[in-house]
């Protein structure tokens, strides 16, 4: 089964071809990161601007690259929640008028869905259940994957995301956007113990996550620095923060994990891409004899591909739309509504 996929939830316009799942013909995407890194962040409308100019060209680039017509797709695929809902809008319109004039099957798919299907991609072995630390710029959840379609969720962020936490830290230190990226790789070459971060938890909730506090608290370091007339070592504030939450993460996944018995762990979202948290998930997984699955670097940002991975398991449980789907800037990855 060739399904025809769209990606449009944020900055990322992107339309790929996938094959039964697991085999990706073509992947293209068109970034808009140059252009919003002169806001430092990304600007709604402006996204929303791009994705109606580049939608069309992009997808007919995934069907000339992957070789095939739209005579040779059986489905259409698109992102439809959550995200920039002006973005989202872009996506679920093309996809439906695209399905309709070619009387082709039409498949909703959720975003974080999809980032978790970006691993049937890199391991064509892989299979659910699995125990899955989802990590973005927007979310940061532990999820129970039971099966392709079938998913709860253990724990998740109360304030902000980690990859936003990361993002505004890096925005506080002077480094340009894509904010998260750029402190990956200011702080290699920092110290990590420089800099004392508290550890949150939330009460009654030990799954969970809140990263608004360590976010207040290196924004808090630079201010009383320069307050002093200090100069702060950028590379050893970002090696100490990003230490801080990333030890966050893997925690909370070490505990709920054991909790629940799981021993396959899966990794995904944005983050997935970051080279520290990738080093501790790996010696994690190693300390408890556990199975780890990382993204392919290339599919951890946002792409249309895990959009077509997830797409064919969703088409398989019967979890198709008509012409009425509309987008939706917020939906849990448990409980999802066309």
């Amino acid at each position: 089964m060739k399904i025809l996929a769209i990606e449009s939830s944020c900055d990322e316009t992107a339309a790929a071809v996938v094959e039964n799942g697991r085999v990706v013909l073509s992947s293209k995407i068109a970034s808009q990161v140059e252009e919003h890194k002169i806001y430092g962040g990304v600007v709604p409308e402006i996204a929303s601007r791009r994705h109606a100019e580049a939608i069309s060209g992009i997808v007919d680039a995934a069907l000339e690259e992957a070789g095939v017509t739209l005579d040779d797709i059986d489905a259409v695929a698109v992102t439809y929640a959550p995200g920039l809902i002006g973005a989202l809008l872009v996506g679920v319109n093309y996809a439906k008028a695209l399905a309709y004039s070619k009387n082709l099957k039409l498949i909703p798919v959720h975003h974080l869905r999809s980032h978790i299907a970006a691993n049937y991609i890199t391991f064509p072995e892989l299979k659910p259940p699995f125990f899955c630390l989802i990590v973005s710029g927007g979310h940061s959840h532990l999820v129970e994957v039971k099966d392709y379609t079938d998913f709860r969720i253990i724990g998740k962020t109360r304030d902000d995301a980690a990859g936003e936490a990361l993002d505004k830290a890096a925005r506080s230190m002077g480094l340009s956007y894509p904010g998260g990226l750029n402190l990956d790789r200011e702080a290699k070459n920092g110290d990590k113990n420089a800099f004392k971060f508290p550890r949150p938890r939330v009460q009654d909730a030990p799954y969970d996550f809140s990263f608004s506090g360590l976010k207040t608290s290196v924004i808090n370091t630079i201010h009383n620095a320069k307050q002093k007339g200090e100069e702060i070592n950028v590379a050893d504030l970002g090696a100490s923060f990003l230490n801080a939450v990333t030890s966050f993460l893997c925690d909370n996944t070490e505990k709920a994990a054991k909790d629940f018995g799981h021993t396959k762990i899966v990794l995904a979202g944005g983050v997935s891409a970051n080279s520290v948290l990738r080093e501790k998930m790996e010696a994690l997984c190693k300390k408890n004899n556990w199975e780890l699955y990382l993204p392919r670097l290339d599919l951890c940002g946002d792409n249309a591909a895990m959009v077509g991975a997830q797409a064919y398991y969703e088409f398989l449980s019967g979890n198709t739309a008509d012409l009425s789907l509309n987008a939706f800037a917020t939906m849990p990855i448990d409980d999802i509504t066309v």
